[in-house]
């Protein structure tokens, strides 16, 4: 999609022809921006707002800037939007420290790669260095509030791709899901064209669906409508449900489906093919029957059916590293290479964040911040090269920022390139990497998952297996406790990201996404277990270190494929009765090993 920057004069020309004889300074004009792509215009007033292309009550944009072009999904630029929002709040908004200039700023950076004009993003501080500007800033923010903040005439939703959502009338609207999967499960989807219908099977083909041929004349069709509904909604994203009424459905669906020749009929499929086919207004019948494909299609797994209190409200919020040591002497250290303007760049740029908050920082020049620390792994010696490291460590910790390093130069399905050189390199030194330059590797790592859209990244291959590496290394490090913990809290991390979308596929409830998202792989997570198992087995007191291990060994069990690669490492390697060795002083540490280990044993 190409993007484009709309920018509007505030004054309507008056700042062109009055700021020379008010500021003793000329400026064109008093910039509002936003940021156009797909048919939707984005800006920050009111909060963050969308509307149709040019229908906002700024009237004729003065300039239209072209931008570039972002081939980033759009569910990948949904999702850091509802980022964005975080930090630009109604509330939060500054005519002159954090305003909609700064939100198209940072919105470009992450789609393009590029900011907006410098000229513009400078404007409010041009001002602010006039002793006039000084003077009356609170009676300008005062004045142009009801401008920059007034309501939209319409609002507009940016659509995601999906299928059209259809109602009962048979009718196609447009809906703005999170995903088709999401928008086709939980509800009744009514047809009436073989296209609609052929595409709702075919968005079943991973799971289970069901059609209800009825039609307008049938009197005990009726008697099944609601039961239909309500299973719909049980079902969640398992079942796709389909109703056809024969009333209204073109010809084409009859002539696919010869044999039904009544109606109430149900047909159901499991995987994509055909498995049954009923008639009749039999409520109980339909729940037995809808069930059964159901089980068929996801099998309850036995784990499910345990009673695990303690192990269950275990804390998966991400662990981050997120202490901002003395900026200056991390760049001192860095000598000739510290002078590199985007050190000094994103050092204002922390430096603003931590004293002001996000709100009045900015989003700094990233790309070239990346091409720096790309740079870094020849320009500083491995014993050094932890300073670079640190600063990117830091600034992760910002949800924009975090975004933006997960999909610069990653596209749809692609790695994100800045990260993959570094964790590449630091995992190519191996064990011979500077303890520095691994502390802060693991402790960066870990920071990578401030951001949503870094997960399935970092959960598939080439990082997860750099990840892997670098943190199994650390685990069997015996010489550096820090080391051992630090890589505790990216298995951690990893383990818990697993968890989370192993219980959403076991989960009746409809997920966006979640087709895309998957688990470590099966290698990943033999190799990640095998590890923390050798920490188990050995003969220490149960400490925070045998804890975390024990969380994880249980994030990635539970639910595990029972005939899997994971499932039968446990079994040469008796985890089970490693963790039933395990003795714990404290009743609830107690209680946690032992459902651990009814986990281990089936």
């Amino acid at each position: 999609m190409d993007v484009q920057l709309y920018v509007y004069d505030l004054s309507k020309g008056l700042a062109r022809t009055m700021s020379m004889q008010f500021l003793g300074r000329q400026i064109d004009a008093v910039y509002h921006t936003s940021l156009v792509f797909d048919g939707i215009e984005y800006l920050y007033g009111q909060g963050v707002q969308t509307c149709a292309a040019g229908s906002t009550h700024h009237g004729k944009p003065m300039e239209v800037v072209p931008m570039g072009r972002t081939d980033l999904p759009m569910e990948i630029i949904l999702e850091y939007l509802e980022s964005l929002k975080e930090v630009y709040t109604a509330e939060a908004y500054d005519l002159f420290t954090h305003n909609c200039n700064n939100f198209t700023n940072d919105f470009a950076m992450f789609l393009v790669g590029n900011g907006i004009p410098a000229h513009i993003t400078s404007l409010p501080q041009t001002v602010l260095d006039t002793p006039f500007g000084q003077m009356l800033r609170p009676q300008i923010d005062a004045a142009m509030r009801p401008v920059t903040q007034a309501p939209l005439p319409q609002q507009a939703a940016p659509r995601a791709p999906a299928i059209p959502s259809y109602h009962s009338n048979g009718n196609a609207q447009s809906s703005v899901p999170m995903s088709a999967l999401s928008e086709a499960t939980g509800r009744v989807n009514s047809v009436i064209a073989l296209n609609d219908l052929n595409r709702l099977l075919d968005l079943a083909k991973d799971r289970s669906a069901i059609i209800f041929f009825t039609s307008a004349t049938c009197g005990p069709c009726k008697i099944m409508y609601q039961p239909y509904d309500d299973l719909a909604a049980e079902a969640g994203t398992k079942c796709v449900f389909i109703k056809v009424d024969f009333s209204y459905a073109h010809r084409a669906i009859g002539q696919k489906f010869p044999n039904v020749r009544a109606t109430p009929t149900f047909l159901t499929f499991l995987r994509g093919q055909k498995r049954d086919e009923w008639s009749g207004a039999d409520p109980r019948q339909l729940r037995s029957n809808v069930q059964n494909l159901l089980d068929s299609a996801f099998p309850s797994h036995p784990h499910l059916s345990k009673s695990l209190p303690t192990f269950l409200r275990q804390n998966q919020r991400p662990i981050t590293y997120t202490k901002v040591p003395p900026l200056q002497k991390v760049v001192a250290k860095m000598g000739h290479v510290g002078k590199d303007p985007a050190v000094s760049s994103i050092v204002s740029f922390i430096d603003a964040r931590e004293r002001f908050g996000a709100m009045e920082a900015p989003l700094t020049k990233l790309p070239q911040f990346a091409g720096f620390l790309k740079n870094s792994t020849t320009t500083l010696p491995p014993d050094l090269l932890f300073t670079a490291l640190d600063l990117l460590r830091i600034t992760l910790t910002d949800v924009r920022v975090c975004g933006f390093f997960a999909e610069e130069h990653a596209g749809a399905t692609g790695t994100p390139a800045t990260i993959f050189h570094l964790l590449n390199h630091v995992q190519k030194l191996g064990d011979t990497a500077p303890y520095s330059l691994r502390l802060t590797t693991l402790h960066l790592s870990c920071n990578l998952f401030s951001s949503p859209l870094f997960i399935p990244h970092l959960l598939s291959d080439p990082l997860s297996g750099m990840l892997i590496s670098i943190l199994t290394t650390a685990l069997l490090d015996d010489k550096h406790p820090a080391l051992k913990a630090s890589a505790l809290s990216l298995a951690m991390n990893l383990s818990s990201s697993t968890h989370k979308i192993r219980m959403k596929k076991h989960s009746n409830v409809a997920v966006p996404s979640l087709s895309s998202e998957a688990e470590l792989s099966d290698s990943d997570q033999v190799e990640l277990v095998a590890s923390l198992l050798e920490i188990l087995s050995a003969d220490e007191p149960f400490s925070d270190i045998e804890k975390m291990a024990a969380i994880c060994v249980g994030w990635l069990v539970y639910c595990a494929d029972v005939d899997g690669e994971l499932m039968d490492l446990l079994k040469v390697m008796d985890a089970a009765g490693t963790i039933g060795k395990i003795q714990a002083k404290v009743v609830e540490d107690r209680l946690f090993v032992k459902e651990v280990k009814s986990l281990l044993e089936g």
